[in-house]
């Protein structure tokens, strides 16, 4: 009788204490200094055509201010980015066909993207689940060897098992803590949780059957971080075609980070093939542009997807972190979960009369050295000013109706 006691009340303690998930965040919220590094975390610096998919964002909301995500593209009017990124923006930069942010083939803005219907937009800085969007150019996109579209995971893959299968994720994320965004493309090899794991760490409310989350592959810090949201998770199937399988989300928070050890999580684009159809027009699932005079990328690119040992990859760039790790079984801890996006700050509501600001740190507005993006500022500020005066009206008058 005793012994029944005893074990029924370890697997009280036990669900007690496992139901103290981790914490989650946006990246760009994240404000313990100390906890992560914000960039691509131990990784490396992309070569010409290596990822002719990724793009970098960045957005402008109604006051003028400016955050940055990454993006990817997959079609030549379409990109897939995160929700996160484009709620409550007014215009949107777009660098395409690049490995260096001076250097891009193409830079296009826009102001037409499009949600995901279950994402609440008026609370951005949240976490929330089906956290991914299109955007749409105005103009097509002229493939090249460093620019053009990746394949999205089929729909019949949409909640596939990539447990243990090697990924790898890319962006410009800043370079550390409150420091300049990265110039440079990064990426780094993940490798892939399966979403039992996952929800073990973070619990079922932000992740769903619809999020793919993934860890280091042999070094603890190697993350996605700060300016990385929005970015592509790449799978590469045993024929050698890279398919786009994950939209950067979120991470763990708290006291945690991004270079923690612990799974960053990303959103299957599987799952919401009717959804792009229904926006698009676009049978993605069939979908077979013309790609003329487009190499495609170098197999030696990316990893052996069949290898499932800890044994480092060989790359042109060793890592300068501790050395491998020997398991990559997901921690037993329960963790937070932030963002990464390169955010100097997102508006929490998309109407003028109900503009909040999120909590931020004191330099998230940062000074602005984009020839391109002071341009686009300077072509808004007559706009943005007549809105701020608009808000303000409505909410007089507003306030008035209600004396």
């Amino acid at each position: 009788m005793w012994l029944a006691t005893f074990f029924l009340l370890a697997f009280a303690a036990q669900r007690a204490y496992t139901a103290q998930f981790i914490p989650v965040d946006y990246v760009e919220n994240i404000d313990d200094k100390e906890a992560w590094q914000a960039r691509i975390v131990s990784g490396w610096e992309a070569k010409p055509g290596q990822h002719p998919h990724q793009v970098s964002l960045r957005m402008v909301n109604i006051v003028g201010q400016v955050a940055g995500c990454g993006g990817s593209v997959v079609h030549k009017q379409w990109l897939i980015t995160s929700a996160h990124c484009t709620a409550s923006q007014i215009t949107i930069l777009v660098r395409a066909g690049l490995y260096h942010m001076t250097r891009p083939e193409m830079i296009l803005e826009t102001t037409e993207y499009y949600n995901y219907p279950s994402f609440d937009s008026l609370r951005p800085t949240e976490v929330q689940p089906n956290d991914i969007a299109l955007v749409k150019l105005q103009r097509p996109l002229q493939y090249s060897t460093n620019l053009r579209s990746i394949r999205i995971q089929p729909q019949s893959d949409a909640h596939r098992n990539y447990d243990e299968e090697i990924v790898v994720a890319s962006g410009f994320g800043r370079t550390w803590t409150n420091g300049a965004q990265s110039q440079e493309l990064r990426w780094v090899y993940l490798r892939a949780i399966s979403n039992p794991a996952c929800t073990s760490i973070f619990g079922t409310r932000v992740v769903t059957e619809n999020t793919i989350c993934a860890s280091f592959f042999n070094v603890t810090s190697q993350s996605i971080c700060q300016g990385d949201s929005g970015g592509p998770l790449v799978h590469v199937s045993p024929e050698g075609v890279p398919f786009l399988v994950g939209v950067s989300s979120f991470v763990a928070g708290g006291a945690y980070g991004c270079h923690s050890g612990l799974p960053g999580a990303f959103i299957r684009p599987g799952p919401f093939h009717s959804w792009f159809t229904q926006i698009t027009g676009i049978d993605f699932n069939n979908l077979d542009e013309e790609e003329e005079d487009v190499t495609t990328v170098a197999p030696s690119t990316y990893p052996d997807t069949t290898s499932t040992t800890t044994t480092a990859i060989p790359t042109d760039t060793p890592t300068t972190e501790a050395p491998p790790q020997t398991s990559t079984s997901p921690p037993t801890q329960t963790t937070t979960i932030e963002s990464p996006t390169t955010t100097e700050m997102l508006t929490t509501t998309e109407e003028p009369t109900t503009t909040e600001e999120p909590e931020s740190d004191e330099d998230d507005s940062e000074e602005i050295d984009d020839p391109e993006l002071e341009d686009l500022l300077k072509r808004l500020e007559v706009k943005v000013k007549v809105k701020v005066k608009l808000s303000k009206y409505l909410k007089k008058k507003q306030q008035q109706k209600i004396e």
